[in-house]
């Protein structure tokens, strides 16, 4: 019984991994990204893994009634569901008015979208952490943090973990907010259309830092930013079927369940749980649900509920 147990179990997994090797996408920069625009501000490394991109002032001009991008990066194909990472090195010294994104995204006007940007600063003041949640085209869903340690430094690892319950943001393997799905309570959730990858060094300092106050000191250009080590563990999205045949939502929580094999993932852990409440209780600045007077009293329904 035990062999037959054994034989069982190897097959299911074999299942499992052949509709993996449909659909899984884990690769390097230069196989799942490429530089739609500034590609004379681009540098690949050989090995693939690592791109250095860049914003001066000639890249502003050229576009500036287009998007005011230096250099923009984006994947080819579009995922549903998975764990998405980037280790990235923002631009170092006076960087007030750049901001380097690093997002998923759909198109369209009814878009989702799921934000990591990084808003610059006056040399000696931290960067802003600035992540958001779009569904069906409406956004206003800010969290802000200052960062425990210098962007700008080294590397660092920024990872989107898309579920079809929650989606949750981890900076270093530390996670820092959680967005939970309550579709069963009228709210939307980004869970119907495909994601691509995308992340851009850009002029934004009409808004970026404070306000617009402080605009980017161009004698300090070019100025330079670098990503690294992209993994896209995830599945591709070919249409509205995709998230039956190859979606997490199917393959690996039916699949199991069905068979009383296993289980979808679980909440954070009671660990993790600390680590999170220790950055949001040191190192959060905003949080758009404890914000009454921008909604003026009425706020999102999601504010009520649970999301840790």
């Amino acid at each position: 019984m035990g062999k037959l147990s054994a034989l069982f179990i190897v097959n299911i997994i074999s299942l499992i991994a052949i509709a993996c090797g449909q659909c899984f996408v884990d690769e390097k920069i230069s196989q799942s990204m490429y530089i739609t625009w500034g590609d004379q501000h681009s540098y690949m490394s050989a090995d693939g893994e690592e791109l250095q991109y860049g914003l001066d002032k000639s890249s502003v001009e050229n576009l500036y009634f287009y998007i005011l991008a230096g250099s923009a990066v984006q994947s080819k194909y579009e995922y549903l569901f998975g764990t998405i990472e980037m280790q990235i090195k923002l631009v170092p010294g006076d960087s007030a008015g750049t901001v380097t994104a690093y997002y998923l995204s759909s198109t369209g006007v009814y878009h989702d979208e799921i934000d990591f940007e990084f808003l610059g600063n006056r040399t000696g003041q931290p960067y802003i952490i600035h992540t958001n949640v779009y569904t069906q085209g409406k956004g206003s869903r800010e969290e802000q943090f200052y960062p425990w340690f210098d962007p700008s430094a080294d590397f660092h690892n920024y990872t989107i973990q898309w579920e079809p319950n929650k989606i949750v943001w981890y900076i270093d393997g530390l996670p820092i907010r959680v967005f939970r799905n309550y579709e069963n309570r009228g709210i939307p959730f980004p869970n119907k259309q495909g994601m691509k990858v995308y992340s851009s060094l850009w002029n934004a300092d009409n808004w970026a830092t404070r306000g617009g106050r402080e605009k980017i000191d161009w004698n300090r250009s070019p100025f330079k930013a670098g990503l690294r080590r992209f993994r896209a563990r995830t599945y591709k999205w070919n249409g509205p079927t995709s998230k039956y045949q190859c979606g997490p939502g199917d393959l690996l929580e039916n699949v199991f369940n069905k068979l009383n094999f296993g289980q979808s993932k679980k909440d954070l852990s009671n660990n993790q749980m600390g680590q999170m409440k220790w950055v949001r209780d040191n190192y959060m600045i905003y949080d758009y649900c404890k914000d009454t007077m921008r909604f003026k009293g009425q706020m999102p329904s999601e504010c009520y509920m649970q999301q840790y």
